[in-house]
């Protein structure tokens, strides 16, 4: 039941990740195509279809970019677990002598080490073990590309969803107020769930996202200004 349960979270963990980062990526694609556009014509059909474009075309492509990227990830340990299954049956000693060597480093006494090794090897968890000392991670515990892919592409959806809103529909004497309010406050919350993902500074975050934000409104504006 552990086991089950650690690996669930990893997986929640994972699509959550993929998700805060198609959200990110949706808000600063849509925003990038909506300030050029409208920048160059006020009339609200072109910058819609401008939108919808840009927003289906980002969520697409951070749906197939996880998929790929967690794909190969979930390959690559495969490939490892099996090259660990070879190594188990065809040079047991060289494993034994890595694994001795592997708890000496953590601070055990050599003799306390090949005691551990040698329970450890002769039990149905070797390969697991061997698999998390040499790799990493954890038998059997591979994420799914399916779901950072879904995650990515609902979120990237979402998340350009607002700054095309704000675009659209805000009064047309506020509707570039209207739409940097939306960007900056939805890429500060996207730095701000990012930041707690990883127990990092949660203003630094916050306040990168909002200069990175405020940085590609004004290029794109000003490349819409040029046509």
């Amino acid at each position: 039941m552990k086991k089950d349960a650690e690996k669930t979270m990893e997986e929640e963990m994972n699509a959550l990740r993929a998700g805060v980062l198609g959200s990110n990526d949706g808000i600063l694609s849509v925003v990038g195509v909506l300030f050029s556009v409208a920048a160059a014509t006020t009339d609200r059909f072109t910058i819609l279809l401008a939108g919808l474009s840009a927003l289906v075309a980002c969520a697409l492509s951070m749906a197939a970019g996880e998929y790929a990227s967690v794909s190969v990830q979930r390959d690559t340990e495969k490939v490892a677990v099996a090259e660990e299954r070879l190594r188990l049956q065809n040079d047991p000693t060289q494993e034994h002598t890595e694994l001795v060597e592997y708890y000496v480093d953590k601070g055990v006494s050599h003799h306390t080490a090949v005691a551990i090794a040698d329970e450890l090897l002769a039990s149905d968890r070797a390969l697991a073990v061997m698999v998390n000392v040499r790799n990493g991670f954890e038998l059997d515990q591979y994420l799914s590309p399916w779901a950072a892919a879904f995650s990515s592409l609902f979120s990237a959806a979402l998340g350009g969803i607002f700054p095309l809103a704000a675009m659209l529909y805000a009064p047309a004497n506020l509707r570039w107020q209207t739409t940097i309010l939306a960007v900056v406050v939805s890429v500060a919350l996207t730095g701000l769930i990012s930041a707690k993902l990883g127990k990092a500074n949660m203003f630094r975050a916050m306040l990168r996202n909002i200069v990175i934000g405020i940085i590609t409104m004004a290029i794109h504006y000003y490349v819409g200004q040029l046509i």
